[in-house]
């Protein structure tokens, strides 16, 4: 089993910044990718940014310039920094690690972006 911790949620007004974490621990040998999903109310968790093991990373064209995932192997921890925030990015964020073809997910953290 592995086990996620998300933090760095919150609310914030449009144009600023946010940092998100996940730290992952139990049973964190062979992480392949890491990520970071979304909610918004009345929508489906869509993906936000994935990093694999060996650096490579892919995100939405929606948040493509503005946001930045990376990964500390040594911490087990995947970040995502997320700059000039848009009222249409406040959601839900969820991490997500892939190991051994299972899905592990956070529980989440709400990210607010006012006017």
């Amino acid at each position: 089993q592995v086990q996620l911790v998300e933090s760095g949620g919150g609310l914030v007004q449009a144009g600023g910044s946010l940092r998100l974490s996940c730290a992952a621990s139990g049973s964190i040998s062979s992480i392949n990718a890491m990520g970071w999903y979304r909610q918004a109310p009345g929508k489906l968790r869509e993906l936000v940014a994935r990093i694999t093991s060996r650096g490579s990373t892919n995100y939405a064209d929606s948040v493509k310039g503005r946001f930045i995932i990376s990964r500390d192997n040594a911490k087990n921890t995947v970040y995502l920094q997320m700059n000039s925030l848009k009222p249409e990015d406040t959601a839900v964020y969820y991490c997500k690690v892939e190991r051994w073809g299972l899905q592990y997910w956070g529980r989440g953290t709400q990210v607010t972006v006012s006017l």
